[in-house]
């Protein structure tokens, strides 16, 4: 099917910013995947706090992914968010299975925010000239989930 959506983007430009995008779609579906993965096998003394600390973290990864999904279509470009693309393409550190203390799960969710800002980071570099509006929704996902690593950290020293 021919592209319906045009973008106001030069090729080069949509190319970057869908990219990005695209990159970032994945990474935070697979996160939700994780969070709610932890969030149904998380045990321990501090299960309730963990549990809905892991439900949070949910609700924004789900808000951004979105988020990025649309200005990925608002551009012009397709986003992708199949299962097998997600497994297949997804920078986060992932999670065991199974049963896991709550300090397993506060350090599995620390790296694995760690993992998925970096990789933000990159793509915030990667925007600056191709779309500083994708660049800034990259900006203020990032915020956010920095605000999240710097929470979970706290909750497991």
């Amino acid at each position: 099917m021919s592209n319906p959506i045009t973008s106001t983007l030069d090729p080069a430009q949509q190319k970057t910013a869908g990219d990005a995008l695209q990159a970032t779609v994945v990474d935070l579906i697979d996160l939700t995947l994780i969070a709610k993965q932890a969030h149904w096998n998380v045990i321990g003394q501090n299960f309730r706090s963990v549990h809905l600390a892991l439900d949070e973290l949910v609700s924004a990864a789900r808000d951004f992914t979105d988020e990025a999904a649309e200005r990925a279509t608002a551009i012009g470009v397709s986003p992708d968010g199949r299962a097998a693309t997600v497994a297949q393409d997804s920078g986060a550190k992932g999670i065991g299975e199974g049963w896991t203390k709550d300090a397993e799960i506060t350090a599995s969710i620390v790296g694995n925010l760690a993992a998925l800002i970096d990789r933000l980071r990159e793509r915030i570099a990667a925007t600056e000239t191709a779309d500083p509006v994708t660049q800034d929704l990259l900006i203020s996902i990032t915020a956010r989930l920095e605000q999240l690593h710097w929470m979970w950290q706290a909750q497991g020293v």
